[in-house]
């Protein structure tokens, strides 16, 4: 029994670590959500000749004149660029067309207004569920290394489960509250952020996987719990019982016991009669 009970608690206390390490991971990244965005293409000049919008007549003379009217022959989607961003919790980072590398901005600063509030809370729900994790963390591995005696390993036990069912449950509100705010946000944001396409990335896969593993340790958990009472139980009944049958064969000993000397002294009395009579009889 002490094997299976240590087995389940590596297990339980692996898939907090898992569940902690890809929460962690996915709250300080910025893939939560990626795509594209349909931006106009730049000005060609003498530093960028390719995909620009190459205008007719002297390049010189219309950059340094603001007035001069400019004509393009591309139309369409042509005359579009299609810039990949990605999106994270506190940072949207965005491809820049005019220079290598990315530049980023505050994706609380983009959300509308109405959805700030939600997206704080949202925030806060990571943060505590990120807490609860290392809380749960912490109760399996005393559960597991420092328990001195069964009864205190149950009650370590039992708080972890009930810490990490918390943090799960934070955690799946606390990704349905951003989802709700990035999906608002490509709406009503500003436009010229608003994607042409986007999909989840793999930040916001690792923070569905840590609810996964927060959740697969919290019914590990659980199950050591409620096996461990079980096995007790089963073990308190059986001993019970056998306790009952050697007092009841203890008892019909002693019946037995008292039974046979009651038989005896009875006979010694009934001899002790008969020698009496025999003595105190006349010749």
């Amino acid at each position: 029994m002490k094997t299976n009970r240590r087995c389940r608690a590596l297990l339980a206390v692996s898939l907090n670590l898992m569940a902690l390490l890809f929460s962690t991971t996915a709250f300080i990244t910025t893939h939560w959500c990626e795509g594209t965005q349909r931006v106009p293409k730049p000005s060609c000049g003498k530093e960028k000749k390719a995909n620009c919008l190459n205008y007719s007549g002297n390049e010189t003379a219309n950059e340094t004149n603001q007035n001069v009217v400019h004509y393009s022959w591309e139309t369409g989607d042509d005359r579009f660029l299609f810039r990949y961003f990605h999106t994270g919790i506190w940072y949207s980072c965005e491809e820049n067309i005019n220079a290598a590398g990315e530049k980023c901005r505050s994706f609380i600063d983009l959300a509308p207004a109405s959805e700030k509030g939600v997206l704080w809370l949202s925030v806060v729900s990571e943060v505590l569920y990120i807490m609860l994790l290392v809380v749960g963390f912490s109760l399996m591995c005393l559960e597991l290394f420092h328990s001195s005696s069964v009864i205190d390993g149950l009650k370590l036990n039992a708080f972890a489960a009930v810490f990490t069912v918390l943090s799960g449950l934070l955690g799946m509100v606390a990704h349905m509250m951003y989802t709700q705010v990035f999906q608002v946000t490509v709406s009503l944001g500003p436009e010229d952020w608003r994607p042409h396409s986007w999909d989840y990335g793999w930040s916001f896969c690792l923070a569905w996987g840590s609810f996964t593993c927060c959740m697969a340790a919290s019914v590990t958990t659980l199950n050591s719990y409620t096996k461990t009472v079980i096995e007790f139980r089963h073990k308190r009944k059986i001993f019970e019982q056998g306790f009952r049958e050697e007092q009841n064969f203890l008892d019909q000993e002693a019946i037995k016991y008292f039974r046979e000397r009651t038989e005896e002294e009875r006979a010694e009395a009934g001899d002790l009669r008969l020698q009496c009579l025999h003595s105190c009889s006349p010749n």
